[in-house]
């Protein structure tokens, strides 16, 4: 058995107040780590800043490493856990931006940086699309991370699993009304792979959002271990076997009879 703790949480921001967000954040971590040992901690998406910050992102857009990393890296080493959380990172070129998922590892270094791929709707005003899916290498294994809306795209939940992650860590500002969109592309994309995802969605509003949360773990048969169905702040913790992975796999060969040269359409340019 290779079990590990996975924990979600569901965060409300405070609009462009980092120094209080990162604070929350790292009463999060204190709290999940000394209730009980956790390898994995997932935050949401853009839980720095908050979702609607329109042209003031790249005042707050920082490198990584960078201050915001190395405080949330300070509090990973402390406790011995990873952290997986969303900001707005920036590179050299200042104008350039991306909304960004960060894994930092138990010694409270980077990981890995993700940019996200999939931009929705107002976002390609504000960011540069990410344009690499590919998943790290944890002390616990190989995770994957996701942004938000690339949940609702097959394509990346399934590169990652066939470059080798066992866990998708979703971070996540999926907003009102569309409850039932989020937990059916979980499901989906948890069936579809046979893989664990560790899903964490904000709570709270903003002048044109209200995020419902529903944070999840959910395991390669589809089984909800742990879940967070109010709309306030609050975490989700489950112990889940890594295992269980390669079991399901073998048994259902949704991998092995796959026919990629019938799949040439998938990657042509609509």
């Amino acid at each position: 058995m290779r079990e590990i703790t996975v924990a979600t949480v569901q965060m409300q921001p405070v609009l462009g107040h980092m120094e209080d967000n990162l604070i929350k954040m790292g009463e999060f971590i204190r709290r999940i780590a000394t209730e009980q040992p956790v390898d994995l901690i997932v935050f949401p998406e853009l839980v720095t800043t908050g979702y609607e910050m329109g042209p003031r992102f790249p005042q707050m857009a920082q490198l990584v490493p960078g201050p915001a990393a190395n405080i949330i890296g300070q509090r990973a080493s402390e406790y011995g856990v990873h952290v997986a959380f969303g900001m707005v990172t920036k590179e050299k070129v200042e104008s350039i931006i991306y909304n960004s998922a960060v894994l930092i590892g138990v010694d409270g270094e980077v990981i890995g940086q993700y940019n996200k791929v999939h931009l929705r709707g107002e976002e390609r005003m504000a960011f540069r699309a990410g344009y690499r899916i590919v998943p790290f290498e944890a002390d616990f294994g190989v995770v994957g991370l996701m942004v938000g809306w690339d949940l609702a795209f097959p394509e990346a939940a399934r590169s990652l699993v066939l470059e080798g992650a066992e866990l998708l860590a979703v971070l996540a500002n999926w907003e009102q009304p569309h409850a039932a969109e989020w937990q059916t592309y979980l499901h989906a994309r948890a069936y579809e792979n046979a893989t664990f995802i560790a899903a964490a969605n904000r709570v709270g509003e903003e002048p044109s959002y209200t995020f419902f949360g529903r944070s999840t773990i959910i395991g390669p048969r589809g089984r909800i271990h742990a879940a967070v169905d109010d709309p306030i702040e609050g975490y989700a913790v489950a112990k889940i076997d890594l295992d269980e992975i390669r079991h399901q796999r073998e048994e259902s060969q949704i991998l092995q009879c796959r026919q990629p040269a019938a799949y040439r359409p998938v990657v042509k340019k609509y």
